[in-house]
């Protein structure tokens, strides 16, 4: 199973359907909470060129945000990131 990595806050909404919609996938993010830590949102933005919670990252791949996963899952390419080891 892939290694799953979700950049978020304690108050987005969009975040938590995030961790609904890879729980559903069977997967459990690792979540980094940059709201608490101002040194990870500087290495969320460093890493994924945007300020925006949450940004996913599939075995350090940035896939984006939550809109962008959901697109991925439609085209049926998310369950096929997920499941590579």
């Amino acid at each position: 199973m892939a290694r799953v990595l979700v950049y978020g806050t304690r108050v987005c909404p969009y975040c938590r359907m995030a961790e609904r919609l890879l729980e559903k996938k069977g997967v459990q993010a690792e979540k980094v909470m940059v709201d608490e830590n101002p040194v990870q949102r500087e290495e969320m933005v460093r890493l994924s060129g945007r300020t925006s919670v949450p940004q996913i990252f599939i075995d350090a791949k940035h896939v984006g945000g939550y809109a962008d996963m959901v697109a991925l899952d439609r085209e049926g390419q998310l369950d096929a990131l997920l499941s590579q080891t």
